[in-house]
């Protein structure tokens, strides 16, 4: 027996609505699966109370905001850390946005965002400093697309 939850064609249309426009009124979403208000409104509920919805979000486009800096640096550890461990050492540097534990050349992604090249220096040196980190590849953010849907 599984715990994931079952999700069908018509919940995945309204994620991919949700996922293009978090703000998209019911009755727009009805109308574009096919259903009335009631039964999308009932469909979501069961997303958010089954975890499949987590949060609703802004996506900013920090390329319009003067100052700030977007960077992914990979990073490579000598020993053998647990995922729990890498989380828990960058969590801890308040400019990491995000880390993704990986299987293959590099062991993790960061995702930081500082203010200016400055900051980004020391940040990537708090990075470097960590456990068994043997190594660091850190590449600055052009700009970015996200896929929605």
């Amino acid at each position: 027996m599984t715990d994931e939850p079952v999700i069908d064609s018509v919940d995945r249309a309204i994620l991919a609505l949700l996922r293009d426009n978090a703000r998209r009124p019911l009755r727009e979403i009805a109308a574009e699966v096919g259903l009335t208000v009631a039964p999308v409104q009932r469909r979501i509920a069961r997303l958010e109370t089954t975890g499949v919805i987590e949060r609703y979000t802004v996506q900013v486009n920090h390329g319009r905001i003067a100052g700030g800096i977007e960077a992914m640096a990979e990073l490579h550890f000598a020993d053998d850390l647990d995922i729990a461990q890498i989380v828990a050492f960058v969590a801890a540097i308040p400019e990491v946005e995000e880390v993704l534990t990986l299987a293959g050349d590099a062991d993790a992604l960061v995702r930081i965002r500082v203010e200016g090249v400055e900051a980004l220096r020391r940040t990537v040196s708090a990075l470097r400093s960590g456990p068994a980190v043997s190594s660091t590849k850190t590449q600055v953010v052009l700009e970015q697309w996200t896929r929605h849907g």
